[in-house]
């Protein structure tokens, strides 16, 4: 790190109204702790601007790699990134220096007239771009006696609840941590509980990724990181790993830490695995100590994987159709 204290600290991000939104959020913290000014750089990736579907075009790292590759080209001094957007493989010239306290990691349902997920009609269309939250949707809405029709959409979060507005859609799926984050939460008609639809894994959470050679960034990075978001995080990420799945199959994990009382031991990890049209799913869940190290995070990530693929999830990866 450039030791001139009036030297601006570079922040790279993407150039949606979120990203910049969130990057905002931690130049700030930045600021504050180091006492430099940041300056945010805008960078377009390619999942920004290409029009196909994130399932289509892989979706892991499309909107990544623009903003790791100006990191390596020395064009911005550090990056912030959705985690859930991250490959599971880290690359070996690169750190992430900080995982900042996690926001809400549910799925919101807009809906139209105020609707929840239970007072939709049967039949009604439901726009997501991600396989994980039509196999999760479908499943939910068939315990529930009812028929769902879910629409593959892309675009901002005004695209999105655009289509609800304009009636071409019933409701859309959405994170809660978006909107919360641009001061949307409240168009959320309902939070989705986790024990019905699960997460992507790192959702809600953020990356802070610097040069691996830039030790004195690092620690001031490390300032802002949360531990027990990182090792709820690096958890699910294991597993996802693990199950040798990109972002765009239908597997949802999520790590919390059930409490007794205000004292925190246990970390528990759950994961999920489902056909698109919902009608079967393997879903498993393992409990541990808090994780004390990255070693410990991703065994017990592991391990869960390990009993998922017992229980038949590699087969349900594989299945698109529905």
């Amino acid at each position: 790190m450039n030791s001139r204290s009036d030297q601006p600290l570079r922040l790279g991000t993407r150039r949606s109204k979120l990203a910049m939104s969130q990057s905002g959020h931690v130049a700030d913290a930045v600021r504050e702790i180091t006492g430099r000014p940041v300056e945010l750089v805008e960078i377009t990736t390619y999942g920004d601007v290409s029009r196909e579907h994130l399932a289509q075009i892989g979706g892991t790292g499309v909107f990544v790699t623009a903003l790791r590759d100006a990191l390596l080209r020395g064009e911005v001094d550090f990056a912030v990134h959705s985690l859930k957007d991250l490959p599971t493989a880290q690359p070996e010239d690169l750190v992430i220096a900080a995982m900042p306290l996690r926001e809400d990691p549910r799925d919101a349902l807009v809906a139209r007239d105020g609707l929840t997920f239970e007072q939709l009609p049967d039949g009604a269309r439901i726009g997501t771009g991600s396989p994980r939250r039509t196999a999760q949707l479908n499943h939910h809405a068939r315990a529930l006696g009812k028929r769902i029709e879910t629409v593959a959409i892309r675009g901002n979060v005004d695209t999105r609840i655009g289509y609800v507005r304009d009636g071409g859609l019933d409701a859309v799926v959405l994170a809660a941590a978006g909107l919360n984050r641009i001061g949307r939460s409240a168009e959320v008609t309902e939070y989705l509980p986790v024990d019905s639809v699960l997460p992507a894994p790192g959702q809600g959470a953020l990356a802070v990724e610097c040069l691996a050679s830039d030790a004195d960034l690092i620690a001031a990075l490390g300032r802002l990181d949360d531990p027990h978001t990182r090792a709820a995080v690096t958890a699910e990420r294991s597993l996802l790993a693990a199950l040798e799945a990109g972002c765009s199959a239908p597997v949802g994990a999520y790590a919390d830490f059930p409490a007794d009382g205000e004292i925190v031991n246990e970390m528990r990890l759950r994961g999920v695995v489902g056909t698109l049209d919902g009608a079967t799913l393997v879903q498993l869940s393992t409990t541990g100590p808090v994780p004390q190290s990255y070693d410990e995070a991703m065994a017990l990530g592991r391990e869960l994987a390990d009993e998922m693929l017992a229980k038949g999830a590699a087969g349900l990866m594989g299945e698109r159709s529905l």
